[in-house]
């Protein structure tokens, strides 16, 4: 007689899919399986890209991506959802009547507004979408703190990114994450903020380079955490030193941007990567 396995933690991703694999739906699976748990998707959008940019984006449709995630969600125990691109406003609502349905359930949302390189991946509608039926549901937001200031709708010349969190906060967010890899500081400032103000910060080396999908790794990463029974505390740090080290450990395949390495843990010193395929951070999505 077989005895059953214990089943690792299950993680729903809502995301496009990135035939780089540096970010999306690909990144969020690696991320997840990496850290012990078993990746779920529903796919939100097809993207033609390569680490160079973004040709185009192409939404599924609401209806089969709600399909996707009830047939799971009928079948399976999941313990974390990370929601990235949505891709159309339909498809935040879909998302948005999904999660609203397992309350239990903790939601990490990336709100990718723009890749690492500019191309522009949520319009305005879809922002506006995001406030009203998203962020209500989340309990983690992780923006950059370009998208920090765009979803919030602070003017550029507002001193500081605190006013930006205590509005995200206020549109229904449990806790805001803020990275500081798009500022001009020597570290990467990593701010958690709460009803009551800041919660924690993080300093990070600065590492050099330019990188595809480390918001993604990071959202990925917190879910997991979290899937696995940590507190929101614990599990925004861990997550924070695992993507440092897959940006540390990084490399480049193509023309353009590095692609962070979740896997690592994995490689005997024999099997790193040369000094010159690595490269360091700077963040990207």
């Amino acid at each position: 007689m077989t005895t059953a396995r214990p089943v690792p933690p299950l993680v729903l991703a809502f995301a496009a899919s990135d035939p780089t694999a540096g970010a999306g739906v690909q990144a969020d699976t690696l991320t997840l399986a990496s850290l012990g748990c078993h990746p779920l998707s529903a796919l939100t959008a097809v993207t033609v890209q390569d680490t160079v940019g973004v040709l185009s984006v192409h939404p599924v449709a609401a209806d089969v991506l709600e399909r996707q995630a009830r047939t799971l969600l009928a079948d399976l125990r999941v313990a974390a959802f990370k929601i990235g691109v949505l891709g159309s406003v339909d498809n935040v609502v879909a998302v948005a009547r999904i999660v609203a349905d397992h309350p239990a359930i903790p939601v990490v949302f990336d709100p990718v507004l723009a890749s690492g390189r500019g191309d522009n991946l949520s319009g305005e509608a879809i922002m506006a979408a995001m406030h009203e039926f998203l962020l209500p549901r989340t309990t983690v937001l992780t923006p950059n703190a370009p998208e920090a200031r765009r979803l919030a709708a602070c003017r550029a010349d507002e001193p500081g990114i605190d006013p930006c969190a205590q509005r995200l906060i206020a549109m229904g967010a449990q806790v805001v994450l803020i990275t500081g890899t798009h500022e001009n500081t020597p570290e990467v400032i990593n701010t958690l903020y709460g009803r009551d103000g800041v919660l924690r910060r993080d300093c990070w080396e600065r590492l050099p380079g330019s990188y595809h999908g480390s918001g993604c790794t990071l959202a990925s990463a917190i879910a997991a955490c979290l899937a696995g029974g940590a507190s929101i505390d614990d599990a925004v740090r861990a997550a924070q030193d695992y993507t440092w080290q897959t940006l540390a450990s990084g490399f480049r395949p193509g023309r353009g941007q590095f692609i962070p390495d979740r896997f690592f843990r994995m490689r005997s010193e024999g099997d790193k990567l040369a000094p010159g395929q690595r490269g360091g951070h700077r963040d990207g999505r």
